[in-house]
């Protein structure tokens, strides 16, 4: 493969060290100060050897992991390193109530008893600037115009630079909000095989409790293996393939952690905001986190209700209350952070600063005024779009109703052929039977009951569909009794054809638009639906062309005003590779308040709470860990077994599972949280309080090895004392 030259005109300036630890930096621009800095830290790899296209690098053991993780090969037999929550959906999907993968744990072990699953892994092959090119087709366009022809630029990049023949595939990146364009070309494997796993237990000790706290003592990982075809390519699962013979992997290091250790993560950090206005924040503050807040927080009790009084409905709900869980907290602790840290009046006094420099330059000296009328035409409607998404739509039967509305547009739009109408059909019965096999009616009711009262209570009545409350008070009761809501709700499922297999099999064998359309889920769903897309939608749509238009140019106008802000600028994450790095620290996150950077299995035992839902261990690890029973894992400074530390790194979601590097290039340990100090960091930095939760290496590997009694999967690792 030829080497490709990166002409990147506006980032070459962005090389310097940003403030602190801060930076989620883009491998290939790792340019000649950071490299040094990272030397300086403890790096010992040359430059090559981080990131290379034409031979092998450390980058090509870093995966994307599913759609929204991150994983590293650590054998030369293709194993995967990840986080426990982020294969937790093909744990639960392997899991029985007889074979209760997710509640006991599974360690295969032989190749033959590895479980195959449905997920996928891609590994990053080169990034290309093709800036150049996609600029040159948006010569004087804006807006939406120039959002539209972007997409198709960028569409026939991608199609250019792919090769399905290969599984090949290439996404093009905006970044610096636009004002630069990467190429990223993976190659995606497909035949992705369950290893191991941790019990539930271990694998989410602490469970929403210690989410986003530090001390932690979670065992987060899992483990899976890479298979391939013939000459190493990617193919579809067939016993005949055997596992990926990777270009790298990483070794893993047990010898002792100590404080100020040079520390690197590699990963897919999903999405930051680090550019955001004052407008946005306060939109943060005021509206978009505390509805979803409150929203989620109502799913989640009445999910949790049921969970807990089952195991088998635990395990059908497990993966969708944990998605759910996950950001509830954090966008909680991320608005009290914002407010804390007044993240809103330092973006303010940016931008007052830069509007003092932007008032004799045409094209910038209007952006202000025209950004605060965008945000303030959007925001009067911005709570609703919250309560359709996560509220109305917060209920899975409602959720599927509203996407029959494709079966409904089959049957009654003019031109519709019988051809689509059977395959919209065909589509629709294929996600009920998904939709089936992980609904919960009890909780389900409740939530569709609790969801529509908030929607009445918190959107103004003015935005309310048309009727349907004065036809709810009508037939039901009182719009401010709890009772109204849960009639309603009893009734859409008593009647609705969804649940009833054998009129849901005649209206398809017979498709009736009147029916449907009579349906009391269907009709549910499309009186909130319709009243929002025709009328509030397109709102959402302008605004959001604008604040990409607007935000672009911002940008670009910082660039132009700040060189020196400019040399520590370094774009927002974009589910792209990206390389942070710092140093194993502690912190104090309040007066008189002193963490340490690691956590031990005096803390795990201090912590455990026999048959409690978040703090049980299995009796076997107690037993275990009480005898200090370590073996080569033991910290010899500790005279323990180490769980957990921290490091300065910058990571986002996506980083689940990254892998947590020393300066030799080992890993030590996998990133899967960040602490709930610095929970403002998608939008700002905390250069003091920011800390990324790490599960030791040697944890994982004492898991392994002596609790799950799998030698072989340690017999495969490259092990660094």
């Amino acid at each position: 493969m030829k080497k490709i030259v990166l002409t990147i005109a506006v980032s070459l300036s962005f090389m310097l060290r940003a403030m602190a630890d801060e930076g989620m930096w883009l491998p290939m621009l790792l340019g000649k100060q950071v490299y040094k800095d990272m030397v300086a830290k403890g790096l010992k790899l040359t430059a090559d050897q981080l990131y290379n296209i034409n031979k092998a690098s450390l980058k090509d053991a870093v995966i994307l992991f599913g759609t929204g993780c991150t994983g590293e090969i650590v054998s030369a037999e293709g194993l995967i390193f990840t986080n426990h929550h982020c294969g937790y959906a093909a744990i639960a999907s392997a899991s029985t109530i007889e074979h209760n993968y997710l509640r006991d744990g599974f360690y295969a072990k032989s190749r033959a008893e590895e479980i195959q699953t449905t997920l996928s892994v891609q590994f990053l092959l080169r990034i290309e600037d093709v800036t150049a090119e996609v600029m040159d087709s948006l010569k004087g366009l804006s807006g939406a115009e120039r959002l539209t022809r972007q997409s198709s630029v960028l569409a026939s990049i991608n199609t250019r630079l792919s090769d399905p023949s290969q599984n090949i595939e290439t996404r093009i990146s905006p970044i610096f909000k636009g004002n630069q364009f990467l190429a990223f070309v993976y190659q995606r494997y497909t035949d992705i095989r369950l290893v191991g796993a941790p019990p539930e237990s271990v694998g989410k000790f602490g469970g929403d409790t210690d989410n986003w706290e530090w001390p932690r003592h979670t065992g987060d990982f899992s483990v899976f293996r890479v298979y391939a075809g013939a000459n190493n390519k990617p193919a579809a699962f067939a016993s005949t393939n055997v596992p990926l013979k990777p270009k790298w992997y990483l070794p893993v290091s047990i010898k002792p952690l100590k404080e100020n250790e040079f520390a690197m993560t590699w990963g897919y950090p999903g999405s930051t905001n680090r550019y955001e206005t004052s407008y946005g924040i306060r939109l943060a503050v005021d509206v978009n986190n505390p509805s979803l807040v409150k929203l989620r927080d109502l799913r989640l009790k009445y999910m949790f209700e049921e969970m807990k009084k089952d195991p088998a409905v635990k395990l059908q709900l497990a993966s969708s209350y944990a998605s759910i869980a996950n950001y509830w907290k954090f966008y909680d602790g991320e608005s009290k952070q914002l407010v804390k840290y007044d993240v809103f009046g330092q973006k303010k006094a940016a931008e007052d600063k830069f509007n003092a420099w932007a008032a004799q330059k045409p094209e910038y000296n209007r952006l202000f005024s025209e950004w605060s009328t965008a945000y303030s035409n959007w925001g009067k409607y911005a709570k609703h779009r919250v309560y359709i998404n996560e509220g109305i739509l917060g209920s899975p039967l409602i959720a599927f109703a509203a996407s029959l509305q494709q079966v409904e547009n089959a049957m009654v739009r003019s031109g519709s052929s019988a051809g689509s109408l059977k395959s919209a059909l065909e589509a629709a019965s294929a996600q009920r039977a998904n939709f089936m096999k992980g609904e919960n009616r009890v909780s389900d009711e409740q939530i569709l009951a609790g969801v529509t009262r908030l929607f009445y209570q918190d959107i103004p009545k003015e935005q309310h569909p048309i009727g349907f409350f004065s036809n709810l008070k009508n037939k039901y009761g009182p719009l401010d009794d709890e009772s109204t809501y849960k009639k309603m709700a009893a009734e859409i499922f008593s009647k609705t054809i969804i649940f009833d297999e054998s009129k849901w099999t005649a209206f398809v064998a017979n498709p009736d638009a009147n029916l449907l359309q009579n349906d009391p889920a269907f009709a549910f769903a499309s009186a909130f639906l319709t009243n929002y897309n025709s009328k509030y939608l397109p709102y959402f749509q302008d605004f959001t062309n604008k604040n990409a238009e607007y935000g672009r140019l911002y940008l670009k106008g910082i660039m132009e005003m700040d060189t020196v802000k400019a040399k520590m600028m370094y774009p927002d994450a974009t589910l792209t590779m990206r390389v942070s790095y710092g140093v194993v620290k502690p912190y104090k996150p309040a007066d008189a308040v002193s963490y340490d950077y690691v956590t031990t299995s005096k803390g795990l035992l201090e912590k455990y709470k026999a048959g409690d839902y978040e703090f049980d261990l299995p009796a076997r690890q107690v037993e275990l860990l009480k005898k200090k029973d370590f073996g080569q894992y033991a910290d010899p400074i500790r005279k323990d077994l180490v769980i957990g530390f921290i490091s300065t790194n910058d990571i986002t979601g996506g980083n689940s599972g990254s892998p947590v590097i020393n300066g030799n290039g080992e890993l030590i340990g996998l990133a899967f949280d960040g602490n709930y100090e610095a929970l403002s960091h998608k939008l700002a930095y905390d250069k003091d309080l920011n800390r990324t939760i790490n599960v030791d290496i040697r944890y994982v590997l004492w898991c392994i090895d002596k609790l799950g009694g799998a030698q072989n999967i340690i017999s495969e690792l490259k092990i660094m004392k």
